[in-house]
């Protein structure tokens, strides 16, 4: 390998991270979903809360979509990461030109 280093324990972590929040997304989205806004009473604030948790829901629904695509993004920089550091050690194996010269 090369000088080129950076843990897999970073990536881990971040996904690990990111994971968590998506899930814990989803959890409360689905929790809003099926709350029983009748159990208020008055028309117009079954009304409200509904509303917000629709609103609330949809904006939970697509943090919960961006975080899924960090933690694509997170193993794709991995991947290339990875591939890099392979390259830089190969290209660190094979003889310099000067080299082949005699200089």
């Amino acid at each position: 390998m090369s000088d080129l280093r950076l843990e897999d324990t970073v990536f881990e972590d971040l996904k690990k991270t990111f994971g968590t929040i998506s899930d814990s997304m989803d959890a409360a989205r689905r929790t809003l979903r099926a709350t029983d806004a009748s159990a208020v009473g008055e028309s117009q604030l079954i009304e409200d809360l509904r509303d917000f948790a629709d609103d609330w829901g949809y904006g939970i629904k697509q943090l919960g979509k961006h975080t899924h695509g960090a933690v694509k993004m997170i193993n794709k920089i991995g991947d290339e990461f990875g591939k890099l550091d392979l390259d830089l050690a190969e290209s660190l194996k094979s003889p310099k030109k000067s080299d082949k010269k005699g200089n």
